[in-house]
């Protein structure tokens, strides 16, 4: 075929934007770019620049980093014309966004040059750019299918490095980068310091993807009007790191609908509809920038007179505080006292935190109430971070009827319904009793699925047997075995500690990461210090173990329940230190007395304030890894984000959001290194653990958001291996089964091996040597498997086969890093080995040729290159080259054997093999059937020929366009 897959794909994609609005212009280099963004800025602006004008222009923009000429592309700017008059215009209309100027251009050649001596080094060609208003704000970098979307992400970042910044520089004030290979596409903000971690998939308002970029994708994300929206309204400028955010999906959508509720106020009441709502996003997730990305927009809208972010502890309101100025340097002011919240909601604040205790004493304190009652009327927009923990209590209900014209919003990962409810005073309510309808929902299963959050492994340990004569000879799970007795003896306790020391390494590997253990009141936490802190002392373990506790009432009763109280303001409630038994509070002392010789600290509970600095201190500390194991009752179970920590011991009942909430401590993603969150129970939570899933996603979700213990599946695995043993008990007895039934009984075997395998090997603990069965014995019959699935989807034929039907789940076995390139490196090294070695390594060679999926149709080809052309090739460098012309003349050959014996037109079969390639559709027998040249077949010999040139086009496609990635 003479075009290369890209090329298809960005002619395709180039057609499209035309459809959506794009004018196509053709720039190809930087002189024909800077000749057309005078064009387009005159056009934009309805003015013309003089060439001495035009330089002053060019000149504004040279100046600064890419965040720097980031907020110049949003300013309003001025120049001094050439008769001394000024000249005020704009690059982009960030107010009406959809009011500009939308080009598309493709194959803009760039050279950078050396940074020492001048010359020109590098000449990098892009893709695919939007230009708007002239200026490159979205680069697109397409790959062929098959690739990996991370080579796109390199190759930008190359660009980066080598071009971008050459010239006039233009290319950066690119603000959204877009990555390809026609079936995946990700989009990400222009931040050359972050990670391929840090892209995403666009989707629609119910979180479905649209990945496909030539089916969904460019329709929905790069319509002009949304694009520019993107641009100008949702990216957001990071001061504290200087670098370029752009918000994903479900952000985008919460933030939108949360405007498009305070805009259509007036309507809704008029309609009888809540004027309120909250955003379900689930815990991780990103809920910072997304209430920021809200205030900032609803403090620009005229009818709101000031937006206030409220949280319920004074450690978040610092922290929000710290974060939204890090979003935008002095975009609030911190709430250190009620007196200058007062102040604040007097003057021309606009955006407020604080906190819901000081929002309360505002409220309902005299010496407050004359500023604050005049404030009754205003038009004032209220965010409640974490409703479900902070709005049940009698504050919600004073604020509504203190206020007259607010309207209320929350969020929460974890939200109140009729099931996860507890009665107060006020009785029970759910966050839709007080909030209204749901805004935008993204739950945890959305989350993992994105790779936003980990899944958990849930590890239930520990059972009693009843004394002999017991009524039954079973083992009993924990919870029935409801005595306190029991569950806090010190036996029990020590078995606990012992296990904790013994398993910590493996759960933390090796102390990468760090744990909490929650415990089911203040009483077990100082059993368990004090077992813990005693078997250190007597060389039993050297972990870092430190604890934080407060007052909270009937805590006892709170466990029983497993529902987490609402945790006390640390600081501005004496009574989290003063509610403590004296002796619960000496033991805290001498607790913090050890957390002060561990880190040279002095800390101490003799006031609020020095016990305030000690949370701070173990909240970093924990963070930066300093401390192996935080021992708690509730504190730090809501609100705390730590990517370092992997663990959470629980001997507590848990249950609903409070399970949820404390689970999620753990499942924040960091590196691969962290695959999932450990959960080792102490209780059997197992039917709690499913109802809060079942809850907060749907009852099918626990196989998307739990993986079951490592060892679990190790048993079922052997189990599967005796299994096929039974059916075929050698690799060649399967050449020997007698009939269909019988080969399907070995696929439907060996698909189970499959299955847990797969299940296995994202466990960072996954061995083969755990396993009954050698992992070449599973490549051997997988091998078999193979061509069990060859012969069935191979040739036609006459009979119907009862294998026709059965899902072989070929996805199980492909794995990405064995491809054509992957064979390639393994022919480099087959050239400079001794002939032993060699014909070794040539086997291997075969045998992953027979058993990868993706490498099966190419088996042929590639054992032929390497019998009739590797021999000829001196220089092993010289291989990959030598692969790349062999592969297209073979490429081509099949091409012209597949038209010239169908008889089908070249130029039509090529754009159909085009359409398969990226909008991943199957040509159709009417299609196929019309590139036929000359008489078509007859009506009894349509289906059998149209399925005929069907079954060849696929062929060529999974023979020389399919796992090829990385070849080039």
């Amino acid at each position: 075929m003479p075009k290369q897959p890209e090329q298809i794909l960005e002619e395709q994609l180039v057609a499209q934007l035309q459809t959506q609005g794009y004018a196509l212009v053709h720039v190809n280099n930087e002189q024909a770019l800077v000749a057309n963004l005078k064009q387009q800025l005159e056009k934009h602006n309805g003015i013309i620049f003089s060439i001495p004008e035009f330089d002053k222009v060019l000149n504004i923009l040279s100046k600064g980093s890419v965040f720097e000429k980031a907020k110049t592309l949003r300013e309003k700017q001025h120049i001094v014309r050439d008769d001394g008059t000024s000249l005020y215009f704009e690059f982009i209309n960030t107010e009406f966004w959809c009011q500009n100027q939308y080009q598309v251009t493709h194959q803009v050649t760039m050279g950078g040059r050396d940074a020492v001596n001048g010359v020109s080094t590098y000449q990098n060609r892009y893709d695919v750019t939007l230009l708007i208003n002239g200026l490159p704000l979205v680069q697109i970098e397409l790959k062929r299918r098959g690739l990996e979307l991370k080579e796109a992400f390199n190759q930008i970042n190359r660009y980066q490095r080598h071009t971008f910044g050459a010239g006039a520089a233009l290319y950066q004030y690119v603000q959204i980068f877009i990555i390809s290979n026609g079936v995946n596409t990700k989009y990400y903000a222009n931040n050359r310091n972050q990670s391929f971690k840090q892209t995403f998939y666009w989707a629609d308002k119910n979180n479905k993807r649209l990945t496909n970029i030539v089916n969904g994708f460019t329709a929905a994300f790069l319509d002009p009007c949304h694009i520019s929206k993107m641009i100008c309204k949702y990216i957001v400028l990071t001061e504290a790191n200087k670098v370029l955010m752009v918000l994903r999906p479900y952000q985008f959508y919460a933030v939108e609908a949360l405007i498009e509720k305070v805009k259509n106020t007036g309507r809704d009441a008029i309609n009888r509809v809540s004027t309120n709502g909250y955003i379900w996003h689930t815990t991780g997730s990103g809920k910072t920038l997304t209430s920021f990305k809200a205030s900032q927009i609803l403090t620009s809208l005229p009818q709101v007179k000031k937006v206030v972010f409220v949280v319920d502890r004074k450690d978040l309101d610092y922290q929000t505080t710290k974060e939204f100025n890090s979003f935008s340097k002095g975009s609030i002011d911190g709430t250190d006292n009620t007196k200058q919240l007062v102040q604040q909601f007097a003057d021309d604040t606009k955006l407020i935190v604080t906190t819901i205790q000081k929002l309360n004493t505002a409220i309902s304190k005299r010496q407050y109430l004359e500023k604050m009652e005049k404030l009754k009327d205003e038009r004032i927009v209220f965010i409640f971070d974490e409703c479900h923990r902070s709005q049940f209590g009698d504050t919600h209900a004073r604020i509504k009827g203190f206020f007259y014209n607010i309207q209320m919003f929350g969020f929460t990962g974890t939200p109140i319904f009729a099931d996860n409810a507890v009665k107060n005073d006020i009785g029970k309510r759910t966050t839709a009793d007080l909030f209204g309808e749901c805004l935008h929902k993204y739950v945890i299963t959305d989350a993992i699925r994105d790779e936003n959050v980990l899944k958990f492994s849930v590890e239930y340990v520990g059972r009693y047997k009843k004394k002999d004569g017991s009524g039954t000879d079973l083992d009993i799970e924990v919870e029935d075995i409801d005595t306190n007795e029991l569950l806090e003896s010190r036996e029990r306790l020590e078995k606990i500690a012992d296990y904790i020391i013994a398993q910590h390494n493996r759960k933390t590997q090796s102390r990468e990461f760090t744990a909490m253990f929650c415990v089911s009141s203040v009483e077990a936490l100082i059993r368990y210090y004090d077992i813990l802190h005693k078997k250190k002392l007597a060389g039993q373990h050297n972990l870092k173990i430190a604890t934080i506790y407060s007052y909270a009432a009937n805590e006892e009763d709170a466990d029983a329940q497993g529902f987490l109280p609402e945790e006390l303001s640390i600081v501005e409630e004496p009574k989290v230190l003063y509610g403590l038994a004296a002796q619960s509070r000496e033991k805290l002392d001498e607790y913090i007395g050890h957390y002060n010789q561990m880190f040279d600290t002095k800390y101490s509970t003799r006031d609020s304030e020095s016990f305030y600095n000690y949370y701070n201190d173990i909240s970093a500390r924990v963070k930066n890894r300093q401390v192996d194991i935080l021992l708690v009752v509730n504190m730090f179970l809501t609100g705390f984000d730590s990517k370092s920590l992997n663990t959470l011991y629980v001997d507590k009942n848990l249950k609903y959001h409070g399970l949820i909430q404390a689970y999620s401590r753990t499942n924040r993603i960091l590196n691969e290194q962290k695959s999932q969150g450990n959960i080792v129970v102490f209780r059997n939570l197992k039917n709690a653990t499913d109802e809060a899933i079942a809850l907060f996603s749907n009852k099918e979700a626990s196989e998307i958001i739990l993986m079951k213990p490592y060892e679990e599946y190790v048993k079922k695995f052997d189990a599967a291996f005796e299994e096929l043993l039974t059916i075929t008990p050698t690799v060649d007895s399967v050449n020997d089964l007698p009939t269909e039934d019988d080969e399907l009984a070995f696929v439907k075997a060996f698909r189970e091996l499959m299955r847990l395998k797969n299940i296995l090997t994202s466990f960072a603990d996954f061995k083969w040597e755990h396993l009954t069965m050698p992992e070449q014995l599973f490549e051997d019959y997988k091998s078999k498997y193979l061509d069990l699935y060859d012969k069935t989807k191979g040739a036609e034929k006459e009979k119907v086969s009862i294998l026709d039907d059965v899902d072989f789940e070929l996805e199980l076995i492909h794995r990405d890093d064995i491809n054509v390139a992957y064979i390639l490196q393994l022919l480099i090294k087959l050239q400079g080995k001794k002939s032993t070695d060699k014909e070794q390594l040539e086997k291997e060679i075969y045998a992953m040729l027979a058993g990868e999926t993706t490498l099966r149709s190419k088996r042929e080809l590639i054992e032929r290159f390497i019998q009739e052309n590797l021999p000829f090739i001196e220089d092993a460098d010289d291989i990959p080259d030598a692969f790349d012309k062999y592969w297209n003349a073979e490429q081509q050959k099949a091409f012209n054997n597949l038209v010239t014996e169908e008889k089908l037109d070249p130029d039509k079969t090529e754009k159909v093999i085009e359409t398969y390639l990226f909008a991943e559709r199957k040509p159709l027998r009417d299609e196929v059937l019309e590139l036929i040249q000359g008489p078509k077949p007859g009506i009894l010999e349509r289906k059998k020929t149209g399925e005929r040139i069907i079954g060849k086009i696929v062929a060529f496609v999974e023979t020389f366009i399919n796992g090829m990635a990385g070849k080039e």
